[in-house]
């Protein structure tokens, strides 16, 4: 999978195609920042080809970091990269300063492109309000491309995407795209519609990467590519090349894997898969559950049963 090449204007910089792992953010058990493993898990997703990582977001724990320790994170994982894949910061903050310095901190280090959340406590009123949030934290990174992370299932803001991106675009002149996580496909269609094309709008929800593939998507983001990247890349080469059934398949194959760890740990426990490709990221920090050890080892079964080793990585 070849890496775009870079664009004096972020609006126009190439779009991201291919799979974006959403990094997680390795812990000790004691709760601290286990940096010592982030080259090896770079290492691990620069050889199964994925085409970037986005640091910092919900599989991150950002809002479960201090500043001082999301700042960490940024660094080392970019620090790690050496120019294999595209990187994403997330920056966003209920704090528009924090959102800022972040921003800030993303171009010193050499980061491709920024991403934020809206802000999920004292939420906008309008999709004026959101855009002018915005607007002040891309300025401070006017060289690099700009997506909005769009999750209502967390923030439980209530703004239609589509007039988001039709009414920012002036704004925020860095405005590139969106990460958009969602199940409406009806909605993810008309993203893509704005303007004409104009934006790069990357989907974020695995189980439906194949349903997003018919829908045009050419990028997606998303935490089991980070275990499992094989697995669907098979779904992306068989859709390509016409074969559907086998790409339907290989994508129920990821929806059992998804629902079957979901059902035993929750969220938390789409961390653990990385355990068994000998990559411990450690457990999730609170407010998110610990998995219990019989939990683990019901994971660990559960993804015997489903094969992963034969299809999980290259």
């Amino acid at each position: 999978m070849s890496i775009p090449s870079s664009s004096s204007d972020p609006a126009q910089s190439p779009p991201l195609t291919g799979l974006v792992a959403a990094t997680y953010t390795p812990f000790f058990a004691n709760g601290e920042v286990n940096f010592e493993i982030i080259p090896r898990i770079v290492d691990h997703l620069a050889k199964n080809e994925v085409a970037g990582i986005y640091i910092g977001g919900t599989t991150g724990e950002g809002p479960s970091l201090t500043m001082e320790e999301r700042k960490a994170v940024n660094q080392a994982y970019v620090s790690a990269i050496q120019g294999r894949m595209r990187t994403i910061v997330h920056v966003g903050h209920t704090a528009l300063a924090d959102s800022q310095s972040l921003a800030d901190q993303a171009v010193s280090i050499g980061a491709d492109a920024i991403s934020a959340i809206a802000p999920y406590y004292f939420k906008p009123d309008s999709v004026a309000t959101l855009i002018s949030f915005f607007k002040e934290v891309a300025a401070v990174a006017p060289t690099l491309p700009f997506y909005y992370y769009h999750i209502p299932a967390l923030t439980g803001l209530v703004v239609d995407p589509t007039v988001f991106l039709q009414q920012a675009g002036d704004a925020i002149p860095n405005l590139r795209g969106m990460k958009f996580t969602d199940k409406d496909l009806s909605l993810f269609n008309a993203c893509q519609d704005v303007a004409n094309g104009r934006y790069d709008i990357l989907f974020g929800r695995d189980e439906m990467l194949l349903s997003a593939l018919a829908a045009g998507a050419n990028g997606a983001v998303g935490t089991t590519y980070n275990f499992a990247p094989e697995l669907y890349a098979r779904v992306i080469r068989a859709f390509k090349a016409g074969n559907i059934e086998e790409a339907r398949e290989w994508q129920r194959v990821a929806v059992r894997v998804i629902h079957s760890v979901i059902e035993i740990g929750g969220p938390a426990g789409l961390k653990y898969p990385m355990r068994r490709l000998g990559l411990d990221c450690g457990q999730s920090r609170l407010p998110q559950r610990q998995l219990s050890q019989f939990e683990m080892e019901e994971i660990d079964r559960q993804l015997e049963t489903l094969g992963f080793d034969e299809w999980a990585t290259r």
